[in-house]
């Protein structure tokens, strides 16, 4: 009992009582229920604490929930005004998204978004197996006429050259002229139709990349290239080694080293000047001539197929297409600068990890 509990019950007792056997008893059993009573309490005091300290843990953790519910929230607010803005539409789903917002209204939209979404990549991906199958088709149909047009071409340019061995001294000048300019014309289709071909086929199959020195590969192009003694061509002392498909880097500069050259040709001291400009991502070229130049209403649309400013014979209107091509493929570009009288620049990127 406690001490001062059991001092304050003698103050009343008699010596008779306080000496008792069953006072004695009395006296323990109070003493008893009071230390049951602050065991109990100091349970309850423990209790209390550690609810208070798991309530606060708890309320703290809730809070932090709340925070990132609500920072959440709004960032799909944010991303759903953006959508409706840049949709030009103020309703969406029967719900007016700029003037009511609400978690509910939120969850419903985001599930028809995400079965929207789900039936445009399901369209999306209808459309490309189409156009997948329309373009083995018009490959097949470019090579299957190819194929039929260039046998009879080859013929007929045979057949015209044998008349002509045979018979030439039969001719007058106008007939042979005229058997010169058939035979002539019919070269051109054949490279129309090699042209063709090329342009409709490429990207179907892939070259194995090589390592070569550009300087080297150019310098060997313009040897089977035709060029006056008038034009003479400058190549960068920077022109790097590369790891490249050398085959289809030898096709974009053949057809620019041509058009260069036609360019040129009239000019009393024409050049052909190949830069190289060092970047981490592209392979950059350019190539620059003194030549005629191209007047501003001929540059649009001029990497089109057919797209040409010469009328010449040997022009068939499908090397800067295919220039463009290349480019495309190695996810680059190419584009130009020219003035009249002065001469042109094509800018070639060629990406070098595509």
């Amino acid at each position: 009992m406690h001490s001062l509990l059991k001092r304050q019950l003698r103050k009343y007792l008699s010596d008779d009582l306080e000496s008792s056997p069953e006072m004695a008893r009395f006296l323990e059993a109070i003493g008893k229920s009071y230390e049951n009573y602050d065991d109990k309490l100091s349970m309850l005091h423990r209790a209390s604490t550690i609810s208070s300290d798991e309530l606060y843990e708890a309320n703290k953790k809730l809070q932090n929930e709340a925070l990132q519910q609500k920072s959440i929230l709004t960032s799909l607010e944010n991303a759903i005004r953006s959508l409706t803005e840049n949709l030009n539409e103020e309703e969406l789903f029967g719900q007016n998204i700029k003037n009511e917002f609400n978690a509910e209204h939120l969850a419903t939209y985001i599930g028809n978004l995400a079965f929207q979404v789900s039936e445009m990549t399901a369209e999306k991906d209808k459309l490309l197996k189409n156009l997948e199958l329309q373009n083995q088709s018009l490959n097949n149909y470019a090579q299957m006429v190819s194929h039929d047009l260039k046998s009879p071409i080859r013929n007929i340019n045979a057949l015209m050259s044998w008349i002509m061995d045979d018979e030439k001294e039969k001719f007058s000048d106008t007939s042979k002229e005229n058997c010169f300019l058939v035979s002539q014309n019919l070269t051109k289709m054949d490279k129309l139709i090699n042209g063709i071909l090329n342009h409709a086929t490429m990207g179907e199959t892939k070259e194995h990349r090589v390592s070569f020195n550009v300087g080297d590969v150019l310098r060997e192009i313009e040897k089977t290239i035709y060029v006056p003694e008038n034009i003479t061509f400058e190549y960068a002392n920077n022109l790097p080694q590369i790891f490249f498909e050398r085959a289809r880097l030898e096709q974009l500069f053949m057809n620019l080293f041509t058009n260069a050259v036609t360019a040129t040709e009239g000019v009393e001291k024409g050049f052909v000047r190949i830069g190289y400009e060092p970047d981490e991502v592209y392979w950059k070229f350019s190539v620059t001539d003194n030549g005629k130049g191209i007047a501003p209403k001929h540059q649009k649309g001029l990497f089109q197929m057919f797209k040409k400013l010469e009328t010449t014979n040997n022009a068939t209107g499908i090397g800067l297409a295919i220039v463009k091509k290349i480019a495309v493929l190695y996810e680059g570009d190419v584009w130009l600068e020219s003035t009249e009288n002065e001469g042109t620049t094509f800018y070639i990127t060629l990406k070098k990890n595509s």
